[in-house]
């Protein structure tokens, strides 16, 4: 359950922009969980007007991602992806700000409430258009891995609790053989437990 300020927003229109990869990884990284992206949705929106709700998606080129993203169209988001970028170096790049951003300007006019999913300080100037320009902005992400200058500058900052998350097998699998390794190649059980990445929501 997410946690509101007590007013009137019975008529307020709001969208939701869900930055996937930042929430993957945070969730994952402190909860080895993943998110139940549904109940978040119903919990940000409750009683409102949702005009868009967009989940921004990158991918690897060689992962199959495709029950993750019938889910959340089942979830009632709308999808934009975008394949990972691997340079010549061996480095990567994929993200969605600039889109993000672009997307909530765009949509700005026909919207009361600006809901960004995520916990990434870079989205501070956008929070900040947004309020100029009469917009309320909400933040919904993990407090421990979000931006401090984000949640101060957003009109509210909403916390994830763990009751729109949920452990998979695998995770618990993983936990246990980090506890409880069967062989003693510590190695070998960390590089396994590492090798789970976005590609595998």
């Amino acid at each position: 359950m997410l946690h509101h300020t007590v007013y009137d927003r019975s008529a307020q229109r709001v969208a939701i922009f869900v930055d996937v990869q930042n929430m993957f990884y945070s969730a994952k990284g402190l909860y080895q969980s993943k998110i139940d992206y549904s109940k978040l949705r119903e919990s940000i929106v409750q009683e409102r007007r949702l005009i868009r709700a967009i989940a921004y998606v990158v991918q690897k080129a060689d992962v199959d991602q495709s029950s993750f993203l019938e889910a959340l169209r089942r979830s009632g988001y709308e999808i934009k992806r975008k394949e990972l970028l691997i340079r010549d170096d061996g480095s990567s790049k994929g993200d969605w700000k600039m889109e993000i951003a672009l997307d909530a300007i765009i949509l700005e006019p026909r919207l009361d409430c600006v809901v960004l999913v995520t916990g990434d300080g870079e989205f501070l100037p956008l929070v900040q258009a947004l309020k100029h320009r009469g917009c309320r902005t909400e933040v919904v992400s993990f407090e421990q891995s979000t931006s401090n200058e984000l949640m101060r500058t957003c009109d509210q900052f909403i916390p994830i609790d763990q009751d729109v998350l949920f452990r998979e097998e695998k995770f618990v699998r993983q936990m246990q053989e980090r506890r409880y390794p069967e062989s003693d190649d510590q190695e070998d059980v960390m590089s396994g437990y590492g090798a789970d990445q976005l590609g595998d929501e």
